[in-house]
């Protein structure tokens, strides 16, 4: 019995792990990509996503978790991952974007996420946005991206 007892622990530890934690840490939001941005430039990859996009949730359990994609946007980008419907107010640059359509309609954007998407394009999540460090955008991707792909665009951005 205390053998099964010892395995039972050591499953459940292993699965919450500091290396496993790690590999969310990565992610900034806007007002953290803003202090970063000031104290020291680089290259910036936004990644918009929605709960109710299937690519998304693919990329987020099958790309972003691979160890070399965290090593490359930890250690070359300011990663910012963000909910496009989120209804919360969110301060950036000095102005204050919501999500003005949450009463309106079914699927709510954010005002940021209609900003990087482009005003007059259909939202098409997963949207990923490389930008320079001077944010001004150099690729845009509506589209579901392999870790290989994405690893590509990333390098190939820089």
């Amino acid at each position: 019995m205390k053998t099964v007892t010892v395995i039972l622990i050591m499953i459940f530890l292993s699965r919450y792990s500091p290396a496993q934690e790690k590999s969310t840490n990565f992610w900034l939001d806007f007002e953290q990509l803003e202090d970063s941005l000031q104290v020291n430039p680089k290259p910036v990859f936004l990644y918009f996503h929605t709960d109710w996009c299937t690519y998304c949730r693919k990329m987020e359990a099958e790309v972003f978790s691979k160890p070399f994609i965290i090593a490359e946007l930890s250690e070359n980008y300011y990663a910012v991952k963000f909910d496009a419907e989120n209804p919360e107010d969110v301060i950036f640059d000095g102005m204050v974007f919501s999500n003005r359509q949450l009463k309106k309609s079914r699927t709510p954007l954010h005002d940021l996420a209609i900003l990087f998407n482009g005003q007059n394009e259909t939202f098409a999540p997963p949207l990923l946005l490389l930008m320079d460090e001077n944010f001004l955008i150099k690729k845009r991707i509506n589209s579901y991206l392999d870790s290989k792909s994405l690893r590509n665009v990333l390098n190939s951005s820089l």
